[in-house]
């Protein structure tokens, strides 16, 4: 019940609290909260400050009520003071810390201070999540968004990764702060759990980078049932899952915040832009997910809500290529998809010898697109080749 709720309350809340800037919010729901009955209570938790200022919301179990007393309450602090308050208690559900960034909620909600640089980055204080980001070119996404100043959520099945990627990121001392939540993403349980965690930690979420994926490459005689599901609940169930929850999300953004952009980025392939021999179910998957983008994208602009496909050429430098156990130098050398090839450089050499860059794509050239697409306002739909002239747009 009270996941449902936050899911709801806090993305209205931080877009009905911001002004200029959009803030940070952070929900505090620890048990102590549902034991404390009073404002003078919270005031004697030993992080709030004596001139802290906190707003109470009596509303306990209906979104839409709590929301409509906040836009009251607000209002009305609004008119008698200059600034919003620091934290809004809604009783029986937690407190909600309020600030410009990440590392000021840290703080305000009794963590270790800090000294920290406010970012100069294109994306200062954007809430994003990477799925697939514990290592590879996930991780390459996820870091270069993170430099850029937002805040990002590696999500990830691999929670030894994914935590020592979020630690890394969070060793830097900026304003912007890196979580890790595991997730399974074509298990919409999961998926959701991950969206309300992101919400109830940051207060919102302003892109998803539906990233992660697997691969099994195999001809009709090969390839099993069981990784043909494998790789379409992953590729493509595991896109639909990811739009469905978050758009839920940034909906309540745009709801509460005039012309307020949020953007769901699919990873998608060159293989979704042309069939690939011995390697039908990784492209139908990635074919369908443009299918998907188009579709999500007709429906979801009303809500200033842009969805597009990146289509990377080969990553011939990251693990799904160059895994000397599992990957795809090694599988095609396998499924014989170089016809003539006795080793993984003759596969390799066949794959760079197709790129008129003459070279495979790299992590910045992806985030260059996904700049691209998070800062203009006024194309959605698009699958955007990244493939060095590989694959060129009829």
């Amino acid at each position: 019940m009270v996941n449902a709720i936050v899911k709801q309350v806090l993305p209205a809340l931080r877009m009905l609290a911001s002004r200029e800037n959009v803030l940070t919010i952070r929900l505090d729901d620890r048990e102590i909260f549902s034991q404390i009955q009073s404002e003078e209570e919270v005031r004697e938790l030993p992080f709030i400050l004596d001139d802290s200022t906190i707003l109470v919301v009596d509303e306990t179990t209906n979104p839409a009520e709590i929301i409509s007393d906040l836009e009251v309450k607000l209002s009305m602090w609004k008119e008698d003071r200059s600034w919003y308050p620091d934290y809004v208690w809604i009783k029986e559900i937690g407190l909600v810390a309020m600030a410009p960034n990440a590392s000021q909620l840290d703080e305000m909600l009794g963590g270790t201070e800090r000294d920290y640089s406010i970012s100069p980055g294109r994306l200062l204080d954007k809430i994003a999540i990477v799925t697939g980001a514990a290592m590879g070119f996930g991780a390459g996404i996820a870091e270069m968004l993170f430099k850029e100043g937002a805040n990002v959520v590696i999500a990830d099945w691999n929670d030894t990764e994914g935590v020592k990627m979020a630690d890394n990121l969070n060793k830097n001392l900026t304003s912007n702060r890196a979580l890790f939540v595991k997730v399974d993403v074509s298990d919409p349980v999961s998926v959701e759990g991950m969206v309300t965690a992101v919400t109830k930690h940051f207060g919102g979420l302003d892109l998803i980078v539906s990233n992660a994926g697997v691969l099994r490459a195999g001809s009709l005689d090969e390839m099993t049932p069981e990784n043909f599901d494998f790789m379409t609940n992953v590729n493509y169930k595991g896109y639909f899952l990811c739009a469905k929850y978050a758009s839920s999300v940034m909906k309540l953004q745009s709801k509460y915040r005039k012309g307020y952009f949020t953007d769901i980025i699919q990873i998608n392939s060159k293989s979704g832009l042309k069939g690939s021999n011995k390697n039908f179910a990784y492209a139908g998957g990635k074919f369908g997910g443009i299918g998907l983008t188009q579709s999500f994208a007709m429906e979801l602009m009303p809500h200033k809500i842009k969805v597009n496909s990146i289509c990377p050429g080969n990553f011939f430098e990251g693990p799904l290529w160059s895994d000397p156990d599992k990957g795809l130098f090694v599988q095609y050398l396998k499924a014989g998809k170089v016809p003539g090839a006795k080793t993984i450089e003759e596969v390799k050499a066949f794959y760079e010898a197709q790129v008129p860059a003459g070279r495979g794509c790299r992590v910045i050239d992806v985030f260059r697109a996904i700049l691209y697409i998070i800062e203009q306002e006024y194309e959605t739909g698009q699958a955007v080749p990244v493939t060095g002239g590989q694959n060129m747009l009829n």
